[in-house]
């Protein structure tokens, strides 16, 4: 999984395209060029990290086509759209379906670095997010079939003696698991393994 941050510039004009990407490298950051969104597609790694700076209007595939196949695909990375022909139900579309900003040509250097630096830190959040929920999972899926009864009725807030009545078993065998699912999941506390059930989606009584 690719760590260092990538500005990834997607644009069939090549003049925008140079100017772009020096503007990117004068920073200190990396840049990568592409003249077309297929192009992107072909050789888009499964995992970016970084941000995408899109141009709505090319031939073949649009701005906002890419940003569809992208959301379709489940490779998540932030989007920031330049044009030179923005209206309103572009606007609001690309917006809805993610972007974190939509320029309008000629777009100042202060405007698009900052637009990129916005776009980069929700990348790494995002990321930093999607690590903790798979550790998490990584986590929940070394419970027992048993323990995992468990730890969803304890979430839930029954006490060992109301889950051994449910299960069938007594209440001494299900300390003993409940402390496993404790050990197991890391959670210090009953908030916690809370917290960690919401996080893994695991269904929660309605309150």
């Amino acid at each position: 999984m690719a760590t260092t941050p990538i500005i990834f510039i997607v644009d069939d004009d090549p003049s925008i395209r140079l100017a772009l990407q020096n503007l990117i490298s004068s920073t200190g950051q990396q840049a990568e060029t592409y003249e077309s969104a297929k192009d992107f597609l072909r050789d888009c790694p499964r995992e970016p990290a970084g941000c995408l700076v899109l141009d709505v209007q090319m031939p073949g595939l649009s701005g906002l086509d890419l940003q569809g196949a992208l959301n379709h695909a489940g490779i998540h990375l932030p989007v920031i759209f330049i044009t030179g022909h923005g209206d309103i139900p572009t606007t609001v579309r690309a917006m809805k379906a993610g972007a974190v900003e939509f320029l309008t040509k000629p777009v100042s250097d202060s405007e698009l670095l900052a637009a990129i630096d916005q776009a980069i830190e929700r990348d790494r959040l995002a990321r930093a997010d999607r690590a903790e929920v798979a550790d998490l999972r990584n986590r929940y899926e070394q419970l027992t079939p048993k323990e995992h009864e468990v730890m969803e009725l304890v979430v839930q807030g029954l006490l060992n003696k109301q889950i051994a009545l449910k299960l069938n078993n007594s209440e001494i065998t299900i300390k003993q698991h409940r402390g496993k699912v404790m050990q197991k999941m890391r959670a210090e506390s009953l908030a916690d393994l809370v917290r960690m059930a919401e996080r893994l989606a695991i269904a929660l009584p309605a309150m």
